[in-house]
C-alpha cells in the first residue's frame, strides 16, 4: 500500500495498476477494507513470469501517447524523488529507469574460479522503470524470453530505443530474503 501511495503522491491523477495473482486478490481486498486504504486503482490477473504479468497490466491502458512506469511490488520503499526522475526523462526521451553504484567488490566467474572486474563499469538496476507508451507496448508484442530480467531489456532487446538511467536510492531495496525485510522495517521506523 505504501508503494501505491507514493506514486499516488506523485501524481493524484495517476492511474494505478496492481497486477496480482488471482489467488491473492481476495486477501488484497481484505488488506484494503481493513486498513481503509481508498487510493483508486484497477486489480489485474498475473501472468505465468513477470513478462507475461506486465503485458496483462498493459493490454488494459488504451490511452495513447502517454508515460507507464513498471515497479516491482517487493520494493515498497520506493521515493516520490526517484518516482519524478524516471518520470521526468521518459517524457524527455522515452525510457528511463534508477540506478545506483555498486559499492562492493564485484568478481566475475571464470572456468578457474574467479577474477576482480571494475565495479565503476556495473550498476544496480531498480524500479520503476518508466517508458512512452508506444515503445513498451511495442516491445511486448514480442515473443517471451528467458533473457528479458526486467522491463528495460525487454526493450532493448528490440535494438530500436535508447535507454536512459537516472539516479536510483538506496532506500528503494528489493525485498527477497528475510534479512531484506528486517531492513525495510527499520527504514519504514525512521520515515
Amino acid at each position: 500500500m505504501h508503494t501505491i501511495e507514493s506514486f499516488f503522491n506523485y501524481d493524484k491523477t495517476i492511474k494505478i495498476i496492481l497486477v496480482l495473482p488471482e489467488e491473492q486478490q481476495n486477501y488484497w481486498n481484505e488488506l484494503c477494507k481493513k486498513n481503509n486504504f481508498k487510493i483508486n486503482h484497477q486489480i489485474v490477473s498475473g501472468g505465468e513470469t513477470r513478462f507475461h504479468s506486465v503485458k496483462n497490466g498493459l493490454n488494459t491502458i488504451t490511452e495513447k501517447d502517454v508515460i507507464i512506469g513498471i515497479h516491482d511490488g517487493v520494493r515498497p520503499l520506493v521515493s516520490k524523488d526517484v518516482i519524478s526522475r524516471c518520470f521526468d526523462k521518459a517524457a524527455e526521451k522515452g525510457v528511463a529507469f534508477p540506478v545506483i553504484p555498486v559499492v562492493e567488490t564485484l568478481r566475475k566467474k571464470t572456468e578457474k574460479g574467479s577474477i576482480t572486474v571494475n565495479r565503476a563499469d556495473y550498476c544496480l538496476v531498480q524500479t520503476p522503470q518508466v517508458f512512452n507508451s508506444e515503445i513498451i507496448k511495442k516491445a511486448y508484442q514480442q515473443e517471451f524470453s528467458d533473457t528479458f530480467s526486467d522491463d528495460v531489456s525487454v526493450v532493448e532487446s528490440l535494438n530500436e530505443y535508447p535507454v536512459y538511467e537516472v539516479e536510483g536510492a538506496r532506500e528503494n531495496i528489493k525485498i527477497t530474503t528475510p534479512v531484506d525485510l528486517i531492513i525495510a522495517e527499520r527504514l519504514i521506523e525512521r520515515r
